[in-house]
């Protein structure tokens, strides 16, 4: 007698690689033979599994348009099976397979997109946590500043893009024709984050993304004023430390400091 964990095993085989196991469990008629009815839910995977990815990456299935999404979203899960509780995190990995797989990497802009709307889609969810005031920073002590590094908000995101994804996305968002694409050879890094209730995103200068990359690595404040000094120069150096540190806290991207 088969045991549950078995069917289950072999059901699981069906939906994922097609074996015929599960053939063995079930009972077919001449009207609906056993072919037809796990069809039925070999189908509902798949057709399932492409759903969350069009949810997933809704700027890419406007830019591929439904019909050779779909049959992205094919091809991707034939590939990938789901190992997630919760069909939302489904494609965590799809950009990385446009990028390789020979049908798609021909067209680099398609894995950047993918790239960008996982990383929106990831702030967006990422857990809550209280960001830090000006006034409680104001009351960190003078000898402690050097030393001072700064806790970041689970929702900060950072990219570097070579492609103008993050205009195509907003515009597929708006509803509005998409611009035409665009390549720079050096690249544009990017902050994506969330606060509150809404995701935000901008482009940074290269002083500012060196700074803000180094103090998310846990640099204290003393080596931020340092890289900077060597980024604009020593005269610079304070005022642009200030005004960075005020613009990360007025977004809410830092929640503590110790």
């Amino acid at each position: 007698m088969s045991t549950l964990a078995s069917v289950q095993g072999d059901f699981q085989e069906y939906l994922l690689r097609g074996g015929a196991a599960i053939e063995a469990h079930v009972v077919g008629t001449e009207r609906v033979p056993v072919t037809t009815r796990l069809g039925i839910y070999g189908g509902a995977y798949g057709s399932r599994l492409g759903d969350a990815l069009a949810s997933n990456f809704p700027a890419l299935e406007r830019l591929l348009g439904e019909t050779d999404f779909r049959k992205l979203a094919a091809a991707y899960v034939a590939a990938h099976e789901s190992p997630f509780f919760s069909i939302r995190h489904y494609g965590d990995r799809l950009a990385g397979f446009l990028a390789g797989d020979e049908r798609y990497s021909d067209a680099p802009l398609l894995a950047e997109l993918a790239r960008w709307e996982w990383a929106v889609g990831g702030a967006f969810d990422a857990a809550d946590a209280a960001s830090i005031s000006h006034e409680a920073l104001a009351r960190v002590q003078p000898e402690q500043w050097a030393q001072l590094r700064f806790h970041w908000h689970p929702s900060v995101q950072r990219l570097r893009l070579h492609w103008n994804a993050p205009q195509i996305w907003q515009a597929a968002n708006e509803d509005t024709d998409p611009p035409e694409v665009t390549f720079t050879k050096e690249g544009q890094s990017w902050l994506i984050w969330r606060q509150n209730l809404t995701t935000y995103f901008r482009s940074l200068s290269k002083t500012e993304a060196a700074a803000l990359d180094a103090a998310r690595k846990g640099w204290p404040f003393g080596e931020l004023c340092a890289l900077l000094c060597d980024e604009v120069g020593d005269a610079e150096a304070p005022m642009q430390a200030a005004t960075l540190l005020r613009g990360w806290v007025a977004a809410g991207l830092i929640v503590n400091a110790s």
